[in-house]
């Protein structure tokens, strides 16, 4: 599987609330780290409970990736858009992001994710 594969199966997993599928994905002790102070995650579980006070659903519309062999690793950025549902049932599209994937063995060992979403979240879920 190319790394592109990888984080696109990634990705489609996490969105399909397949947490088991994406797990699967990740080496072991692997980091993500999200907008937000306090929001840095080493489990999935902990990953989607924090999600889950911010948004009901997102999913990635994927524009490209920019890559960067670096010795054993792959550094894959991931850019397109977010849409989703904000917890109080409104809609949102069209919000940028991107995502630095790190890749070593075929897994994923830190993704940091840059969005908008805080500049458009609502106030009534904050």
């Amino acid at each position: 599987m190319t790394p592109e594969q990888l984080v696109t199966e990634f990705l489609h997993a996490l969105e399909t609330r397949d947490l088991g599928r994406a797990e699967s994905l990740l080496a072991s002790g692997a980091i993500l780290t999200f907008p937000g102070s306090q929001a840095q995650f080493t489990t999935l579980a902990a990953m989607a409970s924090w999600a889950s006070t911010r948004y009901r659903s997102v999913r990635k519309t994927i524009a490209g990736f920019d890559r960067v062999d670096s010795g054993s690793a792959v550094v894959l950025y991931c850019r397109g858009v977010l849409a989703g549902e904000w917890l109080n049932g409104t809609t949102f599209r069209d919000i940028r992001f991107i995502d630095r994937f790190e890749i070593v063995d075929g897994r994923i060992v830190r993704q940091d994710v840059w969005n908008d979403l805080a500049e458009l979240r609502p106030r009534t879920d904050a």
